[in-house]
Protein backbone atom coordinates (compact mmCIF):
# COMPACT_ATOMS: atom_id res chain seq x y z
CA UNK A 1 0.00 0.00 0.00
CA UNK A 2 2.98 2.09 0.82
CA UNK A 3 4.52 1.81 -2.39
CA UNK A 4 1.64 2.32 -4.16
CA UNK A 5 0.52 5.84 -2.30
CA UNK A 6 3.97 6.93 -3.52
CA UNK A 7 4.24 6.50 -7.09
CA UNK A 8 1.02 8.13 -7.31
CA UNK A 9 2.04 10.75 -5.49
CA UNK A 10 5.51 10.97 -6.94
CA UNK A 11 3.39 11.26 -9.85
CA UNK A 12 0.81 13.79 -8.95
CA UNK A 13 3.81 15.71 -7.26
CA UNK A 14 5.47 15.97 -10.66
CA UNK A 15 2.10 17.23 -12.40
CA UNK A 16 0.68 19.53 -10.21
CA UNK A 17 3.85 21.37 -9.20
CA UNK A 18 3.88 24.16 -11.43
CA UNK A 19 0.26 25.49 -10.36
CA UNK A 20 1.70 25.03 -7.04
CA UNK A 21 4.71 26.74 -8.15
CA UNK A 22 3.06 29.47 -9.53
CA UNK A 23 0.53 30.34 -7.16
CA UNK A 24 3.15 30.57 -4.64
CA UNK A 25 4.94 33.23 -7.19
CA UNK A 26 1.64 34.77 -7.12
CA UNK A 27 1.64 34.97 -3.27
CA UNK A 28 5.31 36.58 -2.91
CA UNK A 29 7.94 36.01 -0.42
CA UNK A 30 8.04 32.01 -1.54
CA UNK A 31 11.66 32.09 -1.60
CA UNK A 32 12.54 32.67 1.92
CA UNK A 33 13.09 29.11 3.59
CA UNK A 34 12.00 27.55 0.44
CA UNK A 35 14.06 24.64 1.37
CA UNK A 36 12.11 24.12 4.31
CA UNK A 37 9.67 22.26 2.03
CA UNK A 38 11.66 19.82 1.19
CA UNK A 39 13.25 19.46 4.99
CA UNK A 40 16.28 21.33 4.49
CA UNK A 41 16.98 23.23 7.44
CA UNK A 42 19.66 25.88 8.22
CA UNK A 43 21.11 25.64 11.49
CA UNK A 44 19.24 27.88 13.74
CA UNK A 45 17.00 25.33 13.51
CA UNK A 46 19.07 22.23 14.29
CA UNK A 47 20.55 24.28 16.98
CA UNK A 48 16.95 25.20 18.63
CA UNK A 49 16.41 21.88 18.80
CA UNK A 50 19.41 20.80 20.26
CA UNK A 51 18.84 18.55 23.64
CA UNK A 52 15.26 19.49 24.12
CA UNK A 53 11.86 17.92 24.35
CA UNK A 54 10.03 18.92 21.16
CA UNK A 55 6.25 19.75 20.63
CA UNK A 56 5.38 20.25 16.86
CA UNK A 57 2.24 21.81 16.18
CA UNK A 58 0.90 22.24 12.11
CA UNK A 59 -1.45 24.30 10.85
CA UNK A 60 -2.13 24.56 6.79
CA UNK A 61 -2.98 28.30 6.93
CA UNK A 62 -3.87 31.40 8.00
CA UNK A 63 -7.35 30.94 9.36
CA UNK A 64 -5.79 27.65 11.23
CA UNK A 65 -2.66 30.19 12.53
CA UNK A 66 -4.71 31.69 14.80
CA UNK A 67 -6.23 28.08 16.42
CA UNK A 68 -2.33 27.52 16.72
CA UNK A 69 -1.59 30.29 18.26
CA UNK A 70 -4.24 30.15 20.72
CA UNK A 71 -3.49 26.58 21.33
CA UNK A 72 -0.06 27.52 22.10
CA UNK A 73 -0.56 30.30 24.91
CA UNK A 74 -2.76 27.87 26.58
CA UNK A 75 -0.29 25.24 26.37
CA UNK A 76 3.33 26.70 26.76
CA UNK A 77 2.58 27.49 30.76
CA UNK A 78 1.97 23.86 31.04
CA UNK A 79 5.02 22.51 29.24
CA UNK A 80 7.53 25.16 30.84
CA UNK A 81 10.61 22.66 29.65
CA UNK A 82 9.26 22.01 26.19
CA UNK A 83 10.51 23.37 23.09
CA UNK A 84 7.71 24.34 20.68
CA UNK A 85 8.19 24.17 16.84
CA UNK A 86 5.16 25.31 14.30
CA UNK A 87 4.62 24.47 10.98
CA UNK A 88 2.36 25.38 7.90
CA UNK A 89 1.77 24.95 4.23
CA UNK A 90 1.54 28.47 2.78
CA UNK A 91 3.42 31.65 3.00
CA UNK A 92 0.37 33.99 4.45
CA UNK A 93 0.53 31.26 7.16
CA UNK A 94 3.99 31.56 7.65
CA UNK A 95 3.69 35.49 7.54
CA UNK A 96 0.92 35.21 10.05
CA UNK A 97 2.99 32.96 12.36
CA UNK A 98 5.76 35.44 12.44
CA UNK A 99 3.77 38.68 13.36
CA UNK A 100 1.86 36.56 16.02
CA UNK A 101 3.98 34.23 17.37
CA UNK A 102 7.31 35.31 19.83
CA UNK A 103 11.22 34.22 18.57
CA UNK A 104 11.34 31.25 21.02
CA UNK A 105 8.49 29.62 19.00
CA UNK A 106 10.86 28.04 16.14
CA UNK A 107 8.73 28.61 12.29
CA UNK A 108 9.23 25.77 9.19
CA UNK A 109 7.57 25.06 6.59
CA UNK A 110 5.70 21.64 6.51
CA UNK A 111 7.96 18.84 3.92
CA UNK A 112 6.47 17.74 1.08
CA UNK A 113 4.92 14.48 1.52
CA UNK A 114 7.05 12.39 -0.29
CA UNK A 115 8.97 9.55 1.47
CA UNK A 116 12.71 10.43 2.33
CA UNK A 117 12.01 14.66 2.82
CA UNK A 118 9.59 13.29 6.03
CA UNK A 119 12.22 11.10 7.28
CA UNK A 120 14.45 13.93 7.23
CA UNK A 121 11.71 16.46 8.67
CA UNK A 122 11.37 13.76 12.00
CA UNK A 123 15.20 13.15 11.79
CA UNK A 124 16.11 16.76 12.25
CA UNK A 125 12.96 18.08 14.84
CA UNK A 126 12.81 14.67 16.57
CA UNK A 127 9.64 15.67 18.24
CA UNK A 128 7.91 14.41 21.42
CA UNK A 129 4.71 14.77 20.11
CA UNK A 130 2.97 15.67 16.64
CA UNK A 131 -0.65 18.10 16.99
CA UNK A 132 -1.94 18.38 13.41
CA UNK A 133 -5.00 21.49 13.25
CA UNK A 134 -8.41 19.98 11.50
CA UNK A 135 -7.95 17.30 9.35
CA UNK A 136 -4.36 17.46 7.64
CA UNK A 137 -3.65 13.97 6.66
CA UNK A 138 -0.76 13.37 5.14
CA UNK A 139 -0.02 9.25 5.08
CA UNK A 140 4.17 8.87 4.59
CA UNK A 141 4.27 11.83 7.69
CA UNK A 142 1.66 9.87 9.81
CA UNK A 143 3.34 6.29 9.02
CA UNK A 144 6.75 7.69 9.49
CA UNK A 145 5.88 8.99 12.96
CA UNK A 146 3.48 5.64 13.68
CA UNK A 147 6.93 3.72 13.17
CA UNK A 148 8.88 5.99 15.40
CA UNK A 149 6.23 5.79 18.25
CA UNK A 150 5.73 9.35 18.18
CA UNK A 151 1.85 9.79 20.08
CA UNK A 152 0.11 11.95 16.74
CA UNK A 153 -2.65 14.01 18.17
CA UNK A 154 -5.37 15.80 16.26
CA UNK A 155 -7.06 19.22 17.02
CA UNK A 156 -10.14 21.20 16.20
CA UNK A 157 -11.04 18.32 14.12
CA UNK A 158 -13.48 17.61 11.74
CA UNK A 159 -15.01 15.84 8.22
CA UNK A 160 -16.57 18.36 5.93
CA UNK A 161 -19.64 17.14 3.73
CA UNK A 162 -17.49 17.24 1.44
CA UNK A 163 -14.39 15.06 2.51
CA UNK A 164 -16.07 12.75 4.42
CA UNK A 165 -16.97 10.71 1.62
CA UNK A 166 -13.43 10.83 0.46
CA UNK A 167 -12.11 9.26 3.41
CA UNK A 168 -14.81 6.66 3.46
CA UNK A 169 -14.27 5.88 -0.14
CA UNK A 170 -10.83 5.13 0.41
CA UNK A 171 -11.08 4.18 3.56
CA UNK A 172 -8.46 0.97 2.32
CA UNK A 173 -5.60 3.78 2.74
CA UNK A 174 -7.17 5.97 5.50
CA UNK A 175 -8.40 3.64 8.24
CA UNK A 176 -4.91 2.62 9.50
CA UNK A 177 -4.12 6.33 9.33
CA UNK A 178 -6.69 7.85 11.40
CA UNK A 179 -6.36 4.56 13.99
CA UNK A 180 -2.74 6.18 14.32
CA UNK A 181 -3.98 8.86 16.24
CA UNK A 182 -3.71 8.67 20.45
CA UNK A 183 -6.04 11.69 20.48
CA UNK A 184 -8.51 13.81 18.27
CA UNK A 185 -10.33 16.65 20.27
CA UNK A 186 -13.22 17.12 17.61
CA UNK A 187 -15.56 20.07 17.67
CA UNK A 188 -19.19 18.61 17.96
CA UNK A 189 -20.87 14.79 18.17
CA UNK A 190 -21.61 14.77 14.67
CA UNK A 191 -17.99 14.80 13.96
CA UNK A 192 -16.66 12.27 16.82
CA UNK A 193 -19.60 9.68 15.05
CA UNK A 194 -17.55 10.84 12.02
CA UNK A 195 -13.91 10.62 12.69
CA UNK A 196 -14.68 7.13 14.02
CA UNK A 197 -16.25 5.71 10.82
CA UNK A 198 -13.31 6.36 9.02
CA UNK A 199 -10.88 4.80 11.20
CA UNK A 200 -10.28 6.53 14.77
CA UNK A 201 -9.93 4.62 18.49
CA UNK A 202 -13.12 5.29 20.31
CA UNK A 203 -10.96 5.77 23.30
CA UNK A 204 -8.96 8.38 21.27
CA UNK A 205 -12.10 10.30 20.27
CA UNK A 206 -13.47 13.36 22.52
CA UNK A 207 -15.52 16.16 22.11
CA UNK A 208 -14.08 19.46 22.95
CA UNK A 209 -15.94 22.42 20.64
CA UNK A 210 -14.92 24.34 18.43
CA UNK A 211 -11.26 26.07 19.02
CA UNK A 212 -12.68 29.07 16.89
CA UNK A 213 -14.52 30.41 19.38
CA UNK A 214 -11.97 30.92 21.81
CA UNK A 215 -9.59 32.34 18.97
CA UNK A 216 -12.35 35.38 18.67
CA UNK A 217 -10.52 36.72 21.81
CA UNK A 218 -9.10 39.89 20.62
CA UNK A 219 -5.95 40.03 22.86
CA UNK A 220 -3.36 40.87 20.87
CA UNK A 221 -2.06 44.61 20.40
CA UNK A 222 -3.99 46.91 18.52
CA UNK A 223 -1.53 47.75 15.34
CA UNK A 224 -3.91 49.52 12.90
CA UNK A 225 -6.32 53.01 12.86
CA UNK A 226 -8.68 51.55 10.62
CA UNK A 227 -11.01 55.41 11.54
CA UNK A 228 -7.87 56.78 10.95
CA UNK A 229 -7.41 55.42 7.66
CA UNK A 230 -10.91 55.86 6.69
CA UNK A 231 -10.77 59.53 7.00
CA UNK A 232 -7.98 60.33 5.17
CA UNK A 233 -9.84 58.74 1.81
CA UNK A 234 -12.37 60.95 2.87
CA UNK A 235 -15.16 58.59 5.11
CA UNK A 236 -16.85 60.61 7.84
CA UNK A 237 -17.23 59.13 11.14
CA UNK A 238 -20.67 59.11 10.96
CA UNK A 239 -20.24 56.58 7.84
CA UNK A 240 -22.60 53.50 7.54
CA UNK A 241 -19.56 50.42 7.24
CA UNK A 242 -20.40 47.86 5.23
CA UNK A 243 -17.50 45.33 5.68
CA UNK A 244 -17.59 41.97 3.37
CA UNK A 245 -14.90 39.73 4.39
CA UNK A 246 -12.68 37.11 2.57
CA UNK A 247 -14.52 37.34 -0.47
CA UNK A 248 -13.66 35.23 -3.33
CA UNK A 249 -13.87 35.28 -7.49
CA UNK A 250 -17.71 37.43 -8.39
CA UNK A 251 -18.61 38.44 -4.63
CA UNK A 252 -16.82 41.47 -4.89
CA UNK A 253 -18.80 42.86 -7.47
CA UNK A 254 -21.85 42.18 -6.76
CA UNK A 255 -21.50 43.39 -3.25
CA UNK A 256 -20.08 46.76 -5.15
CA UNK A 257 -23.38 46.96 -7.47
CA UNK A 258 -25.44 45.74 -4.56
CA UNK A 259 -23.77 49.25 -2.23
CA UNK A 260 -24.32 51.35 -4.90
CA UNK A 261 -27.73 50.94 -5.93
CA UNK A 262 -28.28 50.81 -1.47
CA UNK A 263 -25.81 54.20 -1.80
CA UNK A 264 -29.04 56.12 -3.49
CA UNK A 265 -31.12 55.61 0.01
CA UNK A 266 -28.52 55.41 2.08
CA UNK A 267 -25.95 58.12 1.31
CA UNK A 268 -23.20 57.14 4.11
CA UNK A 269 -23.03 53.81 3.25
CA UNK A 270 -19.25 52.84 2.85
CA UNK A 271 -18.56 49.68 1.37
CA UNK A 272 -14.68 47.50 2.86
CA UNK A 273 -13.85 44.17 0.56
CA UNK A 274 -11.26 42.26 2.34
CA UNK A 275 -10.52 39.32 -0.57
CA UNK A 276 -9.62 35.99 0.69
CA UNK A 277 -6.42 36.28 -1.42
CA UNK A 278 -4.88 39.75 -1.43
CA UNK A 279 -3.11 39.14 -4.78
CA UNK A 280 -6.68 39.54 -6.47
CA UNK A 281 -6.96 42.42 -5.93
CA UNK A 282 -5.56 43.71 -9.24
CA UNK A 283 -7.99 42.02 -11.27
CA UNK A 284 -10.79 43.39 -8.58
CA UNK A 285 -9.74 46.93 -9.14
CA UNK A 286 -10.23 46.27 -13.29
CA UNK A 287 -13.73 44.67 -12.59
CA UNK A 288 -14.73 48.08 -10.55
CA UNK A 289 -13.48 50.56 -13.49
CA UNK A 290 -15.41 48.66 -15.93
CA UNK A 291 -18.21 49.24 -13.90
CA UNK A 292 -17.58 53.25 -12.78
CA UNK A 293 -16.92 51.97 -9.24
CA UNK A 294 -14.52 54.47 -7.21
CA UNK A 295 -12.22 51.73 -5.53
CA UNK A 296 -9.25 52.43 -3.70
CA UNK A 297 -6.64 49.96 -2.57
CA UNK A 298 -5.32 49.94 1.11
CA UNK A 299 -1.45 49.83 -0.09
CA UNK A 300 -2.03 53.17 -1.81
CA UNK A 301 -2.96 54.82 1.16
CA UNK A 302 -0.16 56.29 2.76
CA UNK A 303 1.11 59.72 5.05
CA UNK A 304 0.35 62.02 2.33
CA UNK A 305 -3.01 60.52 0.92
CA UNK A 306 -6.19 62.76 2.07
CA UNK A 307 -9.00 62.42 -0.35
CA UNK A 308 -12.19 64.64 -0.57
CA UNK A 309 -15.55 62.91 0.42
CA UNK A 310 -16.76 61.29 -1.70
CA UNK A 311 -14.04 60.69 -3.77
CA UNK A 312 -13.69 56.60 -3.38
CA UNK A 313 -16.86 54.04 -2.48
CA UNK A 314 -15.14 50.95 -2.22
CA UNK A 315 -11.99 50.33 0.23
CA UNK A 316 -10.10 47.14 -1.08
CA UNK A 317 -8.45 46.12 1.43
CA UNK A 318 -4.81 44.14 -0.39
CA UNK A 319 -3.03 43.42 2.34
CA UNK A 320 -3.12 40.57 5.19
CA UNK A 321 -3.84 39.47 8.61
CA UNK A 322 -5.77 43.07 9.05
CA UNK A 323 -9.26 41.61 8.51
CA UNK A 324 -10.54 41.74 12.79
CA UNK A 325 -9.62 45.51 12.65
CA UNK A 326 -11.65 46.43 9.30
CA UNK A 327 -14.82 44.53 11.40
CA UNK A 328 -14.33 46.97 14.54
CA UNK A 329 -15.15 50.20 12.51
CA UNK A 330 -18.25 47.76 10.83
CA UNK A 331 -22.09 48.41 11.23
CA UNK A 332 -22.58 45.38 8.89
CA UNK A 333 -20.57 42.44 7.77
CA UNK A 334 -20.68 39.99 4.88
CA UNK A 335 -18.87 36.71 5.16
CA UNK A 336 -17.43 35.58 2.06
CA UNK A 337 -17.19 32.58 -0.22
CA UNK A 338 -20.95 31.80 0.75
CA UNK A 339 -22.68 32.81 -2.74
CA UNK A 340 -20.04 32.63 -5.62
CA UNK A 341 -18.10 29.77 -4.05
CA UNK A 342 -18.56 26.96 -1.46
CA UNK A 343 -17.58 26.54 1.75
CA UNK A 344 -18.11 29.68 3.17
CA UNK A 345 -15.52 31.36 5.97
CA UNK A 346 -15.04 31.65 9.65
CA UNK A 347 -18.15 34.24 11.04
CA UNK A 348 -16.96 34.08 14.61
CA UNK A 349 -14.82 36.99 14.21
CA UNK A 350 -17.42 39.57 13.86
CA UNK A 351 -19.40 37.82 15.80
CA UNK A 352 -17.42 37.96 18.88
CA UNK A 353 -17.21 41.85 18.40
CA UNK A 354 -21.28 42.39 18.30
CA UNK A 355 -21.30 42.77 14.78
CA UNK A 356 -25.10 42.06 12.79
CA UNK A 357 -23.23 39.23 10.77
CA UNK A 358 -25.00 38.07 7.27
CA UNK A 359 -23.51 35.45 5.13
CA UNK A 360 -24.79 33.43 1.77
CA UNK A 361 -26.01 29.78 1.41
CA UNK A 362 -22.67 28.07 0.70
CA UNK A 363 -21.27 27.64 4.42
CA UNK A 364 -20.38 23.99 4.80
CA UNK A 365 -17.01 24.40 6.29
CA UNK A 366 -19.15 26.12 9.51
CA UNK A 367 -22.14 23.84 9.57
CA UNK A 368 -21.76 23.68 13.31
CA UNK A 369 -21.27 27.24 13.87
CA UNK A 370 -23.98 28.42 11.63
CA UNK A 371 -26.26 26.20 13.03
CA UNK A 372 -25.35 28.09 16.46
CA UNK A 373 -25.74 31.13 14.94
CA UNK A 374 -28.86 30.79 13.67
CA UNK A 375 -30.62 28.56 16.72
CA UNK A 376 -29.41 32.35 18.71
CA UNK A 377 -31.02 34.59 16.19
CA UNK A 378 -27.42 35.48 16.25
CA UNK A 379 -26.46 36.18 12.38
CA UNK A 380 -28.97 35.89 9.38
CA UNK A 381 -28.67 33.48 5.82
CA UNK A 382 -30.11 34.74 2.75
CA UNK A 383 -29.89 32.65 -0.54
CA UNK A 384 -29.05 34.72 -3.23
CA UNK A 385 -27.66 38.36 -3.96
CA UNK A 386 -31.43 39.33 -4.54
CA UNK A 387 -31.96 38.64 -0.85
CA UNK A 388 -28.81 39.81 0.31
CA UNK A 389 -29.81 43.25 -0.89
CA UNK A 390 -33.21 43.00 0.59
CA UNK A 391 -31.51 42.03 3.94
CA UNK A 392 -29.24 44.85 3.99
CA UNK A 393 -31.40 47.21 2.99
CA UNK A 394 -33.64 46.33 6.07
CA UNK A 395 -30.44 46.46 7.98
CA UNK A 396 -29.06 50.19 7.09
CA UNK A 397 -32.72 51.12 7.84
CA UNK A 398 -32.78 49.34 11.56
CA UNK A 399 -30.09 50.26 14.06
CA UNK A 400 -32.00 48.36 17.16
CA UNK A 401 -32.24 45.41 14.91
CA UNK A 402 -28.61 45.34 13.72
CA UNK A 403 -27.59 45.77 17.69
CA UNK A 404 -29.71 43.13 18.71
CA UNK A 405 -28.29 40.77 16.20
CA UNK A 406 -24.74 42.29 17.25
CA UNK A 407 -25.87 41.32 21.02
CA UNK A 408 -26.82 37.70 20.60
CA UNK A 409 -23.75 37.23 18.37
CA UNK A 410 -21.50 37.99 21.20
CA UNK A 411 -23.62 35.92 23.64
CA UNK A 412 -23.40 32.74 21.02
CA UNK A 413 -19.97 33.12 21.02
CA UNK A 414 -19.54 33.52 24.98
CA UNK A 415 -21.62 30.45 25.40
CA UNK A 416 -19.19 28.39 23.32
CA UNK A 417 -15.49 29.57 24.92
CA UNK A 418 -13.89 26.60 26.53
CA UNK A 419 -12.11 24.13 23.61
CA UNK A 420 -8.56 25.35 23.79
CA UNK A 421 -8.42 24.46 27.33
CA UNK A 422 -10.53 20.70 27.20
CA UNK A 423 -7.58 20.45 24.11
CA UNK A 424 -4.69 20.93 26.64
CA UNK A 425 -6.20 18.77 29.53
CA UNK A 426 -6.48 15.77 26.28
CA UNK A 427 -2.78 16.57 25.26
CA UNK A 428 -1.46 16.73 28.74
CA UNK A 429 -1.25 13.06 29.70
CA UNK A 430 0.04 11.73 27.21
CA UNK A 431 2.91 14.59 27.23
CA UNK A 432 3.66 13.57 30.67
CA UNK A 433 4.13 10.07 29.14
CA UNK A 434 6.70 11.22 26.99
CA UNK A 435 8.76 12.36 29.85
CA UNK A 436 8.09 16.08 29.41
CA UNK A 437 7.01 17.85 32.63
CA UNK A 438 3.73 19.36 32.66
CA UNK A 439 2.99 21.94 35.16
CA UNK A 440 -0.22 22.37 37.80
CA UNK A 441 -2.85 24.84 36.46
CA UNK A 442 -2.36 28.06 38.43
Amino acid sequence: MRTFYNILFLFFFVLASPYYFWRMVRRGNWQQDFGQRFANYDAAVKQALTNRHVIWLHAVSVGEVGLCTQLIRALEPRVPNAKIIVSCTTTTGMNEYRKRLPTRITKIYYPVDRRKYVRRALATINPEAIVLLEAEIWPNFLWRASDLKIPLFLANARLSDRSYPRYRRFGWLFRRLFATFDGVGCQNEEDAQRLRAVGCREDAVRVVGNLKFDAAKFSERRHLDVRGLLRQIGVADDAVILVAGSTHDGEEIILAEIAARLRQKFPKLFLIIVPRHAERAASITQQFRAQNIKSICRSEIGHSVQLHPGAVDCLLVNTTGELMFFYEPADLVFIGKSITAVGGQNPIEPAALGKAVIFGPNMQNFTDIVRIFLKHNAAVQVKDPAELERVFGELLQAPARRAELGRQAREAVAENHGAVERTVEMLLPKLSACGIYVAPKK
